[in-house]
């Protein structure tokens, strides 16, 4: 998988694919939650995310009280201690961000604290989200930051409008 690659080209297809998205907001095809699994399922068939963790290198998690309660507990350390040393809040949301990117638990690609992970990693890239249309905003962050969603969309997008007027 060629990662670099993959990015470039979802930069340049970004605005195409977010105006796919944004349809979405006016339109849903009827079995809109079927083709989304069947191209997840075949889009997953070939993606490894460890060849690629760029979500963890350009993006944060929000962090619940309960996340940093176990990651905390996990690390042997107050959720004080943690939210010190690791987290702070974005001052235009309110919402509990790690302070600095790459994420310091990325190791060699790999989550140190995979067990105990944030909610928010352990669900992302979030193509199981139901009805698919309402995490519309979702895929139009992660389309240029996200191989997976990028291929996905992208899929999305050839297959919709060639079964449908779209």
């Amino acid at each position: 998988m060629d990662v670099a690659k993959i990015l470039k080209a979802a930069e340049k297809d970004r605005k195409k694919l977010t105006a796919f998205l944004q349809k979405f907001d006016e339109i849903v095809p009827p079995d809109l939650s079927e083709i989304v699994e069947e191209e997840d399922r075949k889009m997953w068939a070939h993606t490894d995310c460890m060849a690629c963790a760029n979500c963890c290198k350009t993006m944060t998690p929000i962090f619940t009280e309960e996340d940093t309660a176990r990651i905390a507990a996990h690390l042997g350390i107050t959720p004080e201690a943690f939210f010190e040393q690791y987290l702070e809040v974005e001052e235009e949301t309110g919402s509990t961000i790690n302070k600095v990117f790459p994420c310091v638990f990325l190791v060699d690609n790999k989550c140190s604290i995979y067990a105990v992970r944030p909610i928010d990693c352990a669900e992302f890239p979030h193509h199981d989200k139901r009805p698919f249309d309402d995490y519309n905003e979702t895929f139009i962050q992660n389309v240029h930051r996200c191989p997976a969603t990028y291929e996905l969309v992208s899929r999305l997008k050839e297959r919709i409008e060639s079964e449908y007027d779209f």
